[in-house]
């Protein structure tokens, strides 16, 4: 069966609501005979009436179960009266219809609409939804989807409003909002000349963080248009932010629902990184008009079509609006913290998965991340001509329909008449790629072996070979490109041969290798000298490279390179380097690799204040995580680890402490806080330079204690003053009567914010001090912590887990003991968040034995739970599904 419309009537009452559901049924075509049955998903619902065109049933007509509502014996056609009842206020999961504080409002991807009513919840089933909402003047604000058509008093003083959505869409995108809220209105005027009403509500006392959304949603509704042709189609666009949400925001048909750290900012509440993610998520879900709503999926395994392709499409977005290279970099690094560790887990799975238990585990950073990667390489392949020509086919071909990611690879194939056979590999196989990288030069002739290969992983062991784009370069003595169309401009007369197709897309200097088989090989003749190579530019496909450099080459790259990915890769190896030789017996880091540090200082001081290259240095400056580096060894070593990176950091401050000191007060400001790239570039380099000069331990105690205090009482915005914050807490050699004062100073000014508090909170239980977890358990009981809020509990439990590695993974297994027990109480309220936490856990096979065993006797307490929900059960089962 399909629904041909969808009509929802809400009536709210405090403790009970009733929805009427009005649909109407028509059988596929594709049915086959005598299918004249109907099972229909409902999960917690009180079903009060169902009745077909206009008749009650019997009770023998149908058959009602804890998941579901099956109809007998139904006709070709029908119209289906479903009357349910369900209680908001005690949803603590946060899934369907709940009440936050005063205000109702809905998630309902990817299968919270049957918590509504019973429905053919599924996001292939599209309908146009005409939605009224009933309710007492409490909720003087009611919003659905779509174009308002009605609104009126009742003669019980309730007043009704109805919403009408015509643009068919799945239940997933169906939203409802009712509350008490403020609201700020713009306009948008489209290429076509249409004006559209922008509004942004929120709770009154948030309404004036709202205004830097708005600008970004203003930007992204015009680069939308100019980058992918792409209108919107209503006569209005609603944003509301809700302070309990589990996601961070939700792209519901002309109704975004946004958790407030996606919305809301200013100087005094938001970081620059806050600002940066609050247009980054505004873009995201307002993209999803069209890649995600007008098109699609047309199931839950299609997941990664609408986020991987929007993920891509916020993140040229945010490229074009700020640093291009630091954007990347910055994406490159989460991929490689986050997503490769999920490839090589228990939990790894391809960005098309083949099975689930529980769909909102699948909302992972394969999906999402590694998704938007695998659009970009076909970026990459096509160029940006090509692939807005398969973007523009795709939407025009499948608008108003729900499709699979063969319909997107289909239509970029059709566009330009390409074969993308061999890349859909990345679609159904998981895992991240190794592509080893040797070289071998002789007379005038380098050349250049690559050989891919891939783990196995759960379910797939073995691997066919992917299509991989390399981006190459070559860079002579004095940093000159000697190769494509920038190599020729340059006087180079280097010839190139491969059994690899090569491409240079680009007119530039950087070739596309095109790897398809397990191994191939480019030779490059006509050469002076070996030159430096330079590889994976852009970072173009998402694999790891096995590649042996000398210090000296990598040292070159990172102060020469023409692309600043690389540039930064080569400052990473470097560090991840030094940290090795510390903790394998090295007293010191290397006087060579100091020095180099010395001439980047240097050069960042000297930086145009652009907002381009001071951000560069900030980033290529800054020492990898302890998550990112225990990623690189086989067993991680965590508490050697942090021994080597605190001690490379002591080193590094006081070996160059002037130059820290110049940089960090060549890079103070009396302007007036902004968070545009020239101002985010100067407090990142001033930051790093107070982190620096904050490492250096009791050597210079009286500087850096006037200099962070300083900053921290004198600063203007939150960018700035929670750095020095988090230098304060984190200082051994600081009073501790200092710290706490500054704490509670912190928290008794800003406690009526809850996103600073959450800060607050954050810093605390990423400080790596030997008391860290006592911090943690007694902020647990703390006044201001409300478990049941997602942002509070991932401030806390959250960064606790993920961010002090050495305090979490404490030898005694603590660490592991206190988030099982936080995990177990969380599952009873909100399951997708309890499960979301479990992932550190999840990679036990990566420790030495006895934290192993602690953390498989965590995960196995976990599964004992007789009640554990579906979520938390499929994370600990698949993460325990080898244990021998």
């Amino acid at each position: 069966h399909t629904i041909a419309d969808t009509q929802l009537t809400f009536e709210l009452g405090e403790g009970t609501t009733q929805v009427t559901a009005q649909l109407r049924f028509e059988r596929s075509d594709a049915a086959p005979d005598g299918a004249t049955d109907l099972r229909l998903d409902g999960q917690e619902l009180e079903l009060v009436s169902v009745a077909v065109d206009g008749r009650a049933l019997a009770s023998n007509e149908y058959r009602l179960d804890d998941e579901s509502l099956t109809l007998f014996d139904l006709p070709a056609h029908f119209e289906l009266s479903v009357v349910t009842r369900i209680h908001p206020e005690v949803n603590t999961a946060l899934d369907g219809l709940y009440k936050s504080g005063g205000m109702y409002c809905t998630q309902c991807e990817a299968e919270g609409f049957r918590k509504i009513t019973y429905y053919l919840d599924r996001p292939d089933i599209l309908a146009p939804f005409t939605t009224t909402i009933v309710a007492s003047r409490n909720y003087p604000v009611l919003l659905s989807n779509g174009n308002q058509i009605d609104a009126h008093e009742l003669a019980d003083g309730r007043r009704s409003v109805t919403w009408r959505d015509p643009f068919p869409k799945p239940s997933y995108l169906f939203a409802l909002v009712a509350g008490d809220l403020a609201v700020l209105r713009d306009e948008f005027v489209t290429t076509s000349g249409r004006k559209v009403e922008l509004r942004i509500y929120s709770e009154p006392h948030n309404i004036a963080q709202c205004r830097y959304a708005m600008g970004a949603l203003q930007r992204a509704m015009r680069w939308d248009e100019q980058v992918y042709g792409r209108e919107y189609d209503l006569d209005i666009f609603m944003i509301v932010a809700v302070e309990d949400f589990n996601m961070g925001a939700m792209e519901n048909k002309g109704l975004n629902i946004f958790n407030t750290s996606c919305v809301l900012a200013s100087a005094d509440t938001a970081t620059d990184a806050a600002y940066q993610r609050v247009e980054g998520v505004v873009a995201h879900e307002y993209f999803h008009n069209w890649s995600g709503n007008r098109v699609t999926c047309r199931d839950w395994f299609q997941l990664s079509l609408k986020e991987g392709f929007t993920v891509f499409r916020d993140a040229q977005f945010s490229a074009d609006m700020h640093s291009r290279t630091v954007k990347r970099i910055e994406d490159v690094n989460f991929l490689r913290t986050f997503q490769f560790p999920e490839d090589a887990g228990p939990l790894a799975h391809p960005i098309r998965p083949d099975s689930y238990i529980e769909i909102s585990n699948f909302y992972t950073t394969t999906v999402y991340e590694k998704g938007a990667e695998v659009v970009r390489m076909i970026h990459t392949l096509l160029g940006p001509a090509r692939f807005r020509r398969g973007t523009d086919l795709y939407f025009d071909r499948h608008d108003g329909a729900a499709v699979t990611t063969e319909e997107f690879i289909a239509a970029m194939e059709a566009a330009n008449a390409v074969d993308l056979g061999q890349f859909r590999r990345w679609y159904s196989q998981a895992g991240t790629p190794v592509v080893a990288v040797r070289t071998e030069f002789a007379g005038d002739t380098l050349t250049v072996h690559f050989e891919q290969r891939c783990p196995a992983t759960p379910q797939q062991p073995h691997k066919d070979a992917f299509h991989i784009p390399i981006a190459l370069g070559l860079l002579d003595a004095g940093g000159a490109e000697l190769l494509g169309a920038a190599g020729r401009r340059n006087g180079s007369a280097v010839t190139l041969t491969s059994d690899a197709t090569i491409e240079n897309p680009g007119d530039d200097g950087t070739l596309i290798v095109h790897l398809r088989q397990p191994s191939a090989q480019v030779t490059i003749a006509g050469l002076h000298s070996e030159g430096a190579l330079s590889l994976l530019r852009g970072f173009s496909a998402p694999v790891n490279l096995q590649w042996h450099r000398s210090s000296e080459t990598l040292a070159f790259i990172a102060q020469h390179d023409t692309d600043g990915v690389c540039r930064w890769d080569a400052m990473q190896t470097l560090f991840a380097a030094e940290i090795d030789r510390l903790r394998t017996g090295a007293v010191e880091p290397s006087g060579e690799f100091l020095t180099l540090l010395g001439e980047l200082a240097t050069a960042a001081h000297a930086a145009a204040d652009d907002g381009e290259a001071k951000a560069m240095f900030a980033v290529m400056l800054t020492v990898p995580s302890e998550a990112y580096l225990g990623e690189l060894m086989e067993q991680i070593d965590v508490d050697g680890l942090h021994r080597a990176r605190v001690r490379l950091r002591e080193v590094i401050g006081l070996t160059l402490f002037d130059s820290w000191l110049a940089l960090y007060r060549g890079n103070s400001s009396t302007e007036t806080y902004q968070p545009d790239g020239r101002g985010i570039a100067r407090r990142a380099l001033r930051n790093l330079a107070l982190s620096y000069i904050c490492a250096t331990g009791d050597s210079h105690v009286d500087v850096a204690k006037r200099v962070v205090l300083n900053q921290y009482e004198g600063a203007d915005n939150l960018t700035e003053r929670l750095a020095a914050l988090r230098e304060i807490i984190n200082a051994v050699w600081l009073e501790r009567s200092v710290a706490a004062a500054a704490l509670d100073g912190f928290a008794q000014r800003w406690q009526h914010e809850k996103l600073v508090m959450d800060q607050w909170f954050a810093l605390q239980a990423a400080c790596p001090a030997p008391d860290a977890l006592q911090r943690v358990m007694a902020l647990d009981n703390h006044p201001d912590f409300d478990a049941r809020n997602p942002n509070r509990v991932r401030s806390l439990y959250g960064v606790f887990a993920q961010q002090n590695v050495v305090r979490f993974h404490a030898s005694d297994g603590s660490g592991y003991r206190f988030l099982t027990e936080r995990v177990s109480r969380l599952d009873r309220a909100n399951p997708q968040l309890a499960a979301r936490l479990l992932a550190p856990l999840t990679r036990w096979r990566r420790y030495d034995a006895a934290r192993r065993l602690a953390m498989r006797d965590a995960l196995r307490r976990i599964e004992a739970d007789a009640a554990l929900s579906k979520d938390v059960f499929e994370v600990v089962s698949k993460s325990l599904q080898t244990d021998g």
